[in-house]
């Protein structure tokens, strides 16, 4: 199969369960014209991302890695009334374009962007003693994602939902040798999933208009 092929099917699956949405649209539109990396998730795990979030009945949902806030509004749009999202940024100019995005798509009041360096934000929550996340969707830098695992578990409750995005890597990350920091980061995340016994997990790989790629699905059991 081809990344022609993938491409169809994603707009055929995308067409078909994801009606045309102009906030979204809009958010894919401004990150472009800013410059910002075309690495916003695709349509149809947008909407994975938000059936999870109901699925979870998640009313605090945290977000590592906002970029241009694409992700955050189908995660934000599955909160309740009374819902938050908190999604952390370190790129100033990028939080801007997202919290413009966010208040578009009539977000501004249940979403919360906070500017700096992830694992110093996560440090703030933690001495914050922030109520515990239901959801928690890590997609930032790779280096770092077992650093973000180790503060997110003091985050998070029996019951939470941890989603990691990106850790096939065009199937790199099956490569014990690789000396990419980004796939060490992300097969040491996995590593200490696999390791704690406080995590039931799994993971599953994907194709489409994001190539060959997958997601990290893990549920605190205690």
């Amino acid at each position: 199969m081809s990344q022609q092929q993938w491409n169809t099917v994603d707009d055929y699956l995308t067409s078909l369960l994801v009606p045309a949405d102009e906030a979204l649209h809009a958010a894919l539109r401004d990150s472009a014209a800013a410059g910002l990396p075309h690495i916003a998730v695709s349509p149809t795990q947008g909407k994975l991302l938000h059936l999870l979030a109901r699925i979870q009945g998640a009313r605090r949902i945290l977000e590592i890695g906002t970029l241009g806030g694409y992700s955050a509004i189908w995660l934000g749009r599955a909160l309740p009334a009374d819902g938050r999202l908190i999604s952390l940024e370190a790129n100033a100019a990028y939080a801007d374009i997202a919290r413009a995005n966010l208040a578009r798509a009539g977000l501004a009041e249940r979403t919360e962007v906070r500017v700096a360096p992830a694992l110093d934000s996560l440090a703030e929550l933690v001495a914050e003693r922030a109520e515990p996340f239901d959801l928690v969707f890590i997609d930032a830098d790779k280096p770092n994602n077992p650093h973000y695992l180790e503060q997110v578990l003091e985050l998070t409750r029996p019951g939470s939902l941890i989603i990691g995005d990106n850790v096939v890597r065009d199937g790199d990350i099956a490569d014990a040798a690789s000396t990419d920091p980004s796939i060490r980061g992300t097969r040491r995340f996995l590593e200490l999933i696999a390791e704690n016994p406080k995590l039931s997990a799994t993971a599953v790989q994907t194709v489409g208009t994001k190539g060959y790629d997958g997601f990290s699905l893990a549920r605190v059991i205690e």
